[in-house]
């Protein structure tokens, strides 16, 4: 194996069935070495059936999967160079800490006196030398996590998988354990798959993220990509809760698009593939200027808003239906009953092009 390939993953044509039910249909995915890659989608869409069978937990239905340029479709979990994170982190709780991140070297036929060797080391990788000693239930939520993850990278994997590995923490430690993840992943440069369903844990870090839906790979691409330029509706509103409003595109030049929406006509960026017609327009909640009364050229009345500190929170109703609205705007925040007029700002505005 050359070291160019040592880390990357190919899924090739990859089907996986359940009786009469196929929860993957004819995957053809690409990870380059030393990224992460999050496999995002909401519950059911095959997300974690494809990350069990990289880990060789599940069996393709057809289609090759290699690692490192080799085939590893019907190699059992313990041949694969792969090493998994658990949503449940998984810690033998009457092991200290140190034996749970030296258990699996032992098993690989270490001596005892290496494999602790490697584990203090593999713990300090994580920011816990010196907790070697303790229990599982000694440590917080996102200590154990460290440790799952120490223990998985002393095996020097290939490919480091990550399944939901973040989904038992408070929403605080969720942000910092997640900084933490990535800044490991990127100052060793392994290869990771990283399995979620939140977008913003997504966004935060992947270098790519494949969203799926029901078996299916919808857009896949860089985060800001996905975000700011969704290839459908669905996933439009997946990353990020944009409001989906008909338009029509009046005219394309120069790779930017006019539309209109309502009496309301704006100019933004646009792909290749747009062309003039009817379409439809994400529009994120932070991307919509309000305006008591105004020239009314797309007209709006506010149904309802919350004030949340940073920020206040508005359903608008329009004629084509309900938006929502995110306005920084603090002051003086507009009642329930105001007459609107609706502008776009300049970004967060995509045209849907599928």
């Amino acid at each position: 194996m050359s070291n160019s390939q040592r880390g990357s993953v190919r899924f090739r044509n990859v089907r996986k069935d359940f009786g009469s039910f196929t929860a993957i249909h004819d995957l053809d995915l690409e990870i380059e070495p030393g990224t992460l890659v999050t496999l995002l989608g909401p519950s059911g869409c095959g997300k974690t059936t494809t990350l069990r069978m990289l880990a060789g937990l599940e069996t393709p239905s057809a289609g090759t999967i290699e690692i490192g340029g080799h085939d590893v479709t019907r190699l059992p979990a313990n041949e694969r160079d792969v090493a998994m994170v658990f949503q449940s982190y998984a810690l033998f709780p009457h092991m200290s800490v140190l034996d749970n991140v030296a258990y699996g070297l032992e098993a690989g036929g270490q001596s005892k006196a290496e494999a602790r060797e490697n584990a203090h080391a593999g713990l300090a990788l994580v920011g816990l030398e010196g907790y070697g000693a303790r229990l599982p239930a000694e440590l917080s939520g996102g200590q154990q996590q460290r440790v799952a993850v120490a223990r998985a990278l002393v095996l020097e994997p290939q490919v480091l998988l990550l399944d939901e590995p973040l989904s038992n923490l408070d929403a605080r430690l969720r942000r910092r354990v997640r900084t933490e993840i990535r800044e490991l992943q990127q100052r060793l440069g392994f290869t990771a798959v990283y399995v979620t369903h939140d977008q913003e844990e997504a966004l935060a870090v992947s270098d790519r993220i494949v969203v799926m839906e029901s078996g299916l790979v919808a857009q896949e691409g860089p985060p800001r990509e996905l975000y700011e330029e969704p290839a459908s509706e669905f996933i439009a509103d997946f990353m990020g809760e944009a409001n989906v409003l008909a338009c029509e595109v009046l005219d394309i030049a120069e790779g930017r698009a006019t539309v209109q929406v309502g009496g309301l006509r704006h100019t933004l960026p646009t792909r290749k593939a747009a062309r003039p017609g009817p379409a439809k327009l994400a529009v994120r909640a932070n991307a919509i200027r309000l305006e008591a009364g105004g020239d009314a050229s797309l007209p709006g009345r506010i149904q309802s808003s919350a004030y949340l500190g940073d920020h206040v929170e508005y359903e608008v109703e329009l004629a084509s239906g309900t938006i929502f609205v995110v306005d920084n705007a603090t002051t003086d925040p507009l009642p329930p009953a105001t007459d609107v007029s609706i502008g776009f700002r300049d970004r967060g505005i995509a045209l849907i092009t599928a």
